[in-house]
């Protein structure tokens, strides 16, 4: 174990307690709107509490167990036998470790579900999740794996096969995040344009920013956690040692960013089945409009150039 890795362990451990400070105060936003109208609780409130709740009892667990884990490592057992790089191999398997570990994959299987459930809402076509979904089931096999390689006696999550299966993991998650990303933030690109486009006039198409504006657009896309997942998938990949503060804060996104999602929905800011569907209805009505106005607009050229031919052949 490297000084880079323990200054990024320690640097990891320092983000995840200011990041979890911001999932706290997300979270009670979302909890404060929804008692807002507790008397009309459908189940889907009752739904995105416990889902709210879930994860941040997850990202509690895991960011909890780092701490203990540095706790121990460089105070605790400073005067172990090879130091705290001697005590880091003999200790990276212990069982709270791998809570910690099972916490993040469990965390990910809620949060993919999540952005997969989203990307339905906003596109509307169960063709378009297909191959989502089977990264998803794959994801999922490949995390119960992970999780019995890395917890097994002697083993190491950065080293051997745990490692291998771990960035065959977390690949097929991160792809999934890339992926439900992107589909996302171009459908959102897309709606925008056209809404801009079918009202005709900018400062009309401003109310459309509540849905399709860039703070939209980063939060329904739950891009940071996207970004966050690459930059530690690369690190991971090629064995870089800062990859452990990366893995931070892609842990810290994968609860930050599901819950600025479900604060949007809960506050009426975000996409729904409904506003969507209210939405391509009204577009492709003004369309229609608009093509039978220019049609209309033709004829009426044609019309009056025929007059304008027929009286200048009276003229004559």
């Amino acid at each position: 174990m490297s000084s880079l890795f323990q200054n990024a362990y320690y640097l990891g451990i320092n983000f995840n307690a200011i990041l979890y400070g911001a999932e706290l105060v997300i979270y009670g936003l979302t909890i404060q709107a929804l008692f807002r109208h507790r008397t009309q609780w459908t189940r889907t409130d009752k739904f995105y509490m416990v889902f709210s709740t879930a994860i941040l009892c997850l990202i509690t667990i895991y960011m909890s167990t780092e701490a203990v884990f540095g706790q121990e490592m460089w105070i605790v057992n400073a005067d172990f036998p090879g130091g705290a790089a001697g005590w880091f191999v003999e200790n990276v398997n212990v069982w709270y470790q791998t809570l910690g570990t099972a916490s993040s994959v469990l965390r990910n299987i809620l949060t993919d579900a999540l952005l997969i459930y989203r990307v339905y809402v906003i596109w509307t076509d169960v063709r378009v999740i297909a191959f989502p979904c089977v990264l998803y089931i794959a994801s999922i096999a490949l995390g119960i794996l992970e999780l019995y390689l890395s917890g097994k006696p002697n083993a190491h999550f950065f080293v051997g096969k745990a490692m291998q299966l771990g960035t065959a993991y977390w690949a097929s998650t991160i792809s999934l995040n890339i992926i439900t990303t992107s589909v996302i933030c171009g459908r959102l690109i897309y709606l925008g344009r056209a809404i801009e486009v079918a009202r005709n006039v900018k400062g009309r198409g401003m109310a459309a920013l509540r849905y399709t504006g860039t703070v939209s657009m980063v939060v329904e896309s739950a891009l940071p956690y996207s970004m966050a997942g690459l930059a530690f998938l690369v690190s991971y990949g090629i064995g870089s040692d800062i990859s452990i503060m990366f893995g931070a804060f892609y842990g810290m996104f994968s609860c930050i960013s599901p819950q600025l999602i479900i604060m949007r929905i809960v506050t009426g800011t975000a996409w729904t089945r409904d506003r969507m569907a209210e939405t391509m209805s009204a577009l492709e009505l003004q369309d229609v409009e608009g093509r039978a106005g220019v049609h209309a607009t033709t004829i009426a050229s044609e019309v009056t150039s025929t007059m304008d031919d027929k009286s200048i052949q009276r003229t004559v």
